[in-house]
């Protein structure tokens, strides 16, 4: 791709995750904060870019204009998708702008077919069952005071980590937009391993209080795939993404290492740490989750191997 279709497609991805107009302050912040991070690639200057959507300088026919190859087209629609997507189910003021999108970019009817498959992967229950999930008591309660076996909370937070760690080394966005519903799920399991049944609504509260924003994580991890010229390939871009070390930063490796933990000791805490502490807690560990993906990157490297993309929600609502 070009680098005025990349720029196009990072336009369009900014768009969307401002349309519905709903976003925390520390959302814009955090999504602010990476545009700032991201700034370093070639002919991008994403600080702008992003003070340009939120003035509202720039329009969806302008981006679409700039999208030129079928490639580019699917790529930007796909990102949009995901974008709406990361925070959960579609607002109506979402559905209608990426109902544009697809006028404006051309597309046929196996992009409304994406939409849909976005929107399942966002909207997996955390639960197993939907039964489960209606049975289950405010997560201000614990259900019966626990005592899991730690370690094998830890080699879950592993597993869970090298996993997204795996999927973050994936072309396809799909594949991305799945790290976060997999780390909310693993959430879910430690706060019911502690005897704590959660909805999503107090996992994502929790996320936000460490610093995860969804919106802003999602934008990150498809950024650095976008410009690191991995995400949209297919064939050889995974064996690529492997070798190239500015993709596979571990941001998704260190991100759930340090939920996994956060969440463990906040939990096995009776959820007395103050928020305050929770965000200290979670940068502390991202760092030491930092350090360990050099010692797991083969592990993760493996992983990816194994994973079929096309499998991205039975992977998912397995999890």
């Amino acid at each position: 791709m070009s680098p005025s279709e990349t720029k196009s497609i990072v336009t369009l991805s900014l768009l969307a995750a401002f349309v519905d107009g709903e976003k925390h302050e520390r959302e814009r912040a955090e999504i602010k904060r990476i545009a700032e991070g991201l700034s370093q690639a070639d002919g991008l200057n994403l600080p702008t870019l992003y003070q340009d959507v939120l003035m509202k300088r720039v329009s969806l026919a302008s981006v679409a204009g700039e999208l030129r190859s079928t490639e580019a087209r699917q790529l930007a629609y796909e990102m949009a998708v995901c974008v709406c997507d990361a925070d959960g189910t579609q607002s109506e003021a979402e559905r209608m702008f990426l109902a544009d999108v697809r006028t404006s970019l051309g597309l046929d009817a196996s992009a409304a077919a994406f939409s849909q498959k976005a929107e399942e992967i966002a909207t997996v229950p955390m639960a197993a069952t939907a039964a489960a999930a209606a049975a289950s008591v405010p997560a201000s309660v614990p259900v019966a005071p626990k005592n899991p076996d730690t370690a094998e909370l830890d080699k879950s937070i592993l597993n869970a980590s090298i996993l997204n760690g795996a999927l973050e080394l994936l072309p396809e966005t799909l594949s991305t937009m799945a790290i976060i519903p997999l780390q909310m799920k693993l959430v879910y399991r430690i706060g019911k391993s502690y005897g704590y049944e959660l909805d999503s609504g107090h996992i994502k509260d929790f996320l936000a209080t460490v610093g995860v924003g969804l919106t802003s994580q999602y934008l990150e991890q498809a950024g650095r795939k976008l410009l690191g010229g991995l995400l949209g390939k297919v064939g050889g871009g995974l064996l690529r993404g492997l070798g190239n070390q500015a993709v596979s930063s571990g941001m998704s490796f260190a991100s759930t290492y340090a939920l996994g933990h956060v969440a463990k000791r906040y939990y096995a805490g009776g959820r007395t740490l103050s928020a305050h502490t929770l965000k200290d807690a979670f940068l502390g560990v991202v760092k030491e989750g930092q350090n360990l993906q050099t010692q797991y990157l083969p592990a993760i490297q493996e992983k990816a191997r194994t994973l079929d993309a096309g499998k991205v929600l039975s992977l998912v609502r397995g999890a």
